[in-house]
This record gives C-alpha cells, sequence and structure tokens, in this order.
C-alpha cells in the first residue's frame, strides 16, 4: 500500500514526521524506502542519514510519469515498509496548479495520505481545514491524520471530541520538544552533513512510540510488490572506460540526486570522487568533472584557501570536461561576495562574481539556443532553481552585447518559469556546461545521452 505524508503547508512537520516514523521502523530492525515528492535535496538528504536506505526523490514534472511509477515500485520492492513525503501543501504543484504537487504523485501512484496538521492554537477550526482537504479532491484519499503541537492532554481530549463522527483515523498527537526540531538555514533545513551529531535515531524512534499509534500506521508502511520493467535502455551507450568522471562530493558540494550516480555506474562509467573542502587535485585519470550545487558562499573562504583544488580546477580545464550546477558554477567564476561583502577569490574560469541577491526557486522549461554539450538546439528539456545568489560583473555577457565575445562563451539555452518569459542563461564552450539549473539526467534520455557523448566521444 505505502502512503503520503502530506499537511496544509510547509513547515507543518512532514519531514520530522517521516523521520520519526523511519527510526522506529529502524529500531525494530524494519526496512523503509523513503521517497521525496519534488527536487528537495535537503529533507532528501535527512531521510538518508539513518542507516535505512537512501531516500528517493520523485518528481513529476522534472521525470515524467512513467519515471516516477518505476522508481517508487522498483526501490518499494526491496523494502517491507515504504512512505512518501510530500512537498509544501498538498495541491501546491507548479505555479498555480496541482500538476506535480503531492496530490499528483498520490493519485498517479494511488496511494493513501497521512495528513499531519499543526493544532497550536486551534481546536474546532482543524475540522475546517481538514474537512477541507478532504473534499477539494474525491480522487484523494486522506486516511489518517496526525496532530502536531499538542501540548496538553486537555488539547488532545477536545481534538478527539471534535473528530469523534468523522471517517478518519486518529494516528498520534506529537507535542513540541526541541529534540526533534530540525535546524534550518537560507534554502531550508540545514543539511546532515553540516549537523552536529545528526540525528538521534533512538530517541525519535522513542517519541515515535510514546506519541504514534504505530501498530495501525504500520498498515499503512505496507510496501507494494509489484515488479516492473525499466522503460530505458542504457544498453547502447558507446562507453570509454578509460575515461573517468570525477565529481565533487564533501560537505560543500552535495545537492545531487543518488539515481544520476548510479545511472552513470549502471552504464560503465568510472566514478571518482573529489573533495574540495579536503583540498584535494582532481584524479590524473580523470577526463570529465561534475560539480554539483551546495553551498560554496558558506565556505567561500575556505574555498578561497584550498589552492591545490583551485590550481588543479584551473590545470583541468585546459583539456577536461567540466559540467556544474548552480553553486558548482559560482567557484567556476573570479570570485564569491559573502553576506558581509568580501570578496573570495574562486577559480576565474569564467568571468563572473557572485553575490546575494533575493531566492529564485521553481522549475524551469528549457529550450535549447544551439547545439551544445547538453543539449541540441531547439531542444525541450526541464530543471529546477534554487539559490540565494546571483552573477555580477558579467564580462561576457557584456561582451556577447557588443558582439566582441573574447572568452569565446555562449548561451546554451534560453530557460522560463511558470508565468515568465524565455531568458538567455548559463554557459558553454567546447569543453564546459555551467549554470544555476539542475538536472536529473537518468529521467531524460536526451539529456544522458548528449553529457555522455560529450564525455566519451567528445564534442
Amino acid at each position: 500500500m505505502s502512503c503520503v505524508i502530506s499537511s496544509p503547508s510547509t513547515d507543518t512537520g512532514k519531514t520530522t514526521l517521516s523521520l520519526l516514523i523511519s527510526c522506529w521502523a529502524f529500531s525494530k530492525g524494519i526496512k523503509i524506502q523513503t521517497f521525496k515528492v519534488g527536487p528537495d535535496y535537503l529533507d532528501q538528504q535527512q531521510l538518508s542519514s539513518i542507516g535505512q536506505p537512501i531516500c528517493r526523490n520523485l518528481d513529476i514534472f522534472l521525470s515524467g510519469e512513467e519515471w516516477v511509477q518505476e522508481s517508487f515500485l522498483k526501490h518499494s520492492l526491496k523494502c517491507e515498509f515504504s512512505l512518501i513525503e510530500g512537498a509544501m501543501g498538498l495541491f501546491d504543484g507548479l505555479g498555480a496548479t496541482s500538476y506535480s504537487s503531492t496530490a499528483n504523485v498520490a493519485k498517479l501512484l494511488n496511494t493513501p495520505i497521512i495528513f499531519i496538521v499543526n493544532a497550536r492554537g486551534q481546536v474546532a477550526s482543524l475540522l475546517a481545514t481538514v474537512q477541507g482537504f478532504r473534499d477539494f479532491d474525491s480522487e484523494l484519499s486522506i486516511a489518517g491524520i496526525i496532530f502536531n503541537n499538542v501540548n496538553s492532554e486537555r488539547h488532545k481530549k477536545l481534538i478527539e471530541e471534535v473528530f469523534k463522527n468523522e471517517d478518519l483515523q486518529i494516528l498520534g498527537f506529537l507535542p513540541s520538544d526541541s529534540k526533534i526540531t530540525l535546524k534550518k538555514a537560507n534554502l531550508g533545513l540545514i543539511s546532515p552533513l553540516d549537523s552536529v551529531g545528526g540525528i538521534d535515531v533512538e530517541y525519535f524512534a522513542g517519541f515515535a512510540e510514546r506519541n504514534l499509534d504505530v501498530l495501525s500506521l504500520s498498515k499503512f508502511l505496507k510496501s507494494p510488490q509489484k515488479k516492473v520493467i525499466n522503460s530505458v535502455s542504457f544498453e547502447d551507450f558507446k562507453i570509454d572506460r578509460n575515461k573517468p568522471i570525477a565529481i565533487a562530493e564533501d560537505k560543500i558540494f552535495h545537492f545531487q540526486y543518488p539515481e544520476t550516480k548510479e545511472f552513470l555506474s549502471e552504464i560503465g562509467i568510472p566514478l571518482i570522487s573529489w573533495s574540495i573542502y579536503n583540498d584535494e587535485e582532481i584524479p590524473n585519470e580523470a577526463t570529465s568533472l561534475i560539480i554539483p550545487g551546495g553551498f560554496p558562499e558558506k565556505y567561500a573562504d575556505h574555498i578561497s584557501n584550498s589552492r591545490k583544488s583551485l590550481n588543479s580546477l584551473r590545470e583541468f580545464r585546459k583539456n577536461g570536461f567540466i559540467y556544474a550546477e548552480c553553486g558548482g558554477m559560482m567557484i567556476l567564476g573570479d570570485y564569491i561576495k559573502d553576506e558581509n561583502g568580501n570578496d573570495h577569490k574562486m577559480s576565474g574560469i569564467i568571468p563572473f562574481g557572485s553575490k546575494k541577491s533575493k531566492l529564485s526557486v521553481g522549475y524551469r522549461y528549457i529550450e535549447g539556443v544551439k547545439d551544445n554539450l547538453i543539449i541540441k538546439q531547439n531542444q525541450l528539456i526541464r530543471g529546477h532553481e534554487f539559490h540565494y545568489w546571483e552573477i555580477e560583473n558579467n564580462i561576457y555577457e557584456f561582451n556577447l552585447k557588443k558582439e566582441q565575445n573574447q572568452n569565446k562563451f555562449h548561451y546554451p539555452w534560453k530557460i522560463k518559469s511558470w508565468e515568465t518569459e524565455y531568458k538567455n542563461e548559463g554557459f558553454f564552450d567546447n569543453k564546459l556546461h555551467a549554470s544555476w539549473i539542475h538536472l536529473h539526467f537518468p529521467s531524460s534520455p536526451e539529456v544522458a545521452r548528449n553529457f555522455i557523448d560529450a564525455t566519451q566521444i567528445g564534442f
């Protein structure tokens, strides 16, 4: 069966509840496969940090319905329990629509919803909220409800009285507790890579045992046992095992879907880890480099002093292929300006700087401007953005406008969100692709093909 953990809005306790259930299952020796709706990295990392199988993203906009179904069934099949943590409010999806929302995923996978609601300062109003969500879409099933921030026996009894005639199973009341409160930063939850001590699995498990009806919850956690056959074939990629790909992965750079590494390994490409945080040189055998997103702004001074890594990156640029997303692109620039206005020198491969700005977040429609390493001219793909920094002093863009593009970079694509017009974005030449955009390679055969051809054959 499995279930979806959802709520009326963001910051209601979905991740905390998902962690409580996962830790309780772990304490009982039960394997549980967790999933996260949407293009989230930080919630996914939290759910991957407690000794259970790594959490998987389910994103209809990025990956399509078929891939989401296949991934859910394939990975659920390996575990006794599974659950899906929703995103934002139940019906919040692309722009003003419910497309790619938690509700969209729940209907696609035919899974019941366990609703968590913040009960602070409410009793009778809770019923209006729950009834509104339950009756909004008859194709959905809100099968159980859990109330958060219930800090007295009286509050609990009053809520039970209000819901006594409803065909909804109350599965728990969670009191406030600083020991299960997850710390936050600019982009959401603090990464477990930056947390001291991480999740206290034993405490979370005990908290769940005391405050949730785990026996009743268990029936909603049973994994579906339907086998699937992957629709995407990777058999015809031309792979040169003498051309390994290095991947930046440490506490600075970790915004990467686990399926990306799995996909590259599955088709036979050797992968090598590279850590800028540890001031490592790029391994000599690597012929291509992936720098995913992360928090270079937080570690800007540390990166600036990682001279061995930066020199290695400049040297690698001469012959190697570089693919960089978001934070990965920022270290290819001249500098990162921190929140105090101090400039920290980066690799200087692309002539721009980065500074703090307003949040840019959301799904993006992408159209290729001209053939390049990732996308062909007029090809249409999808991605997402999630950052607070922006480019400044972009000499490349200035030269393009003057038709004096001495740096020989070009725009790989133009992008738009749900409510905006297309605009040019990113950098590419014959050995480099850098952009604010995050992509999901394994579910995008065209992108995967272009990327692998570029890294294994050459552009």
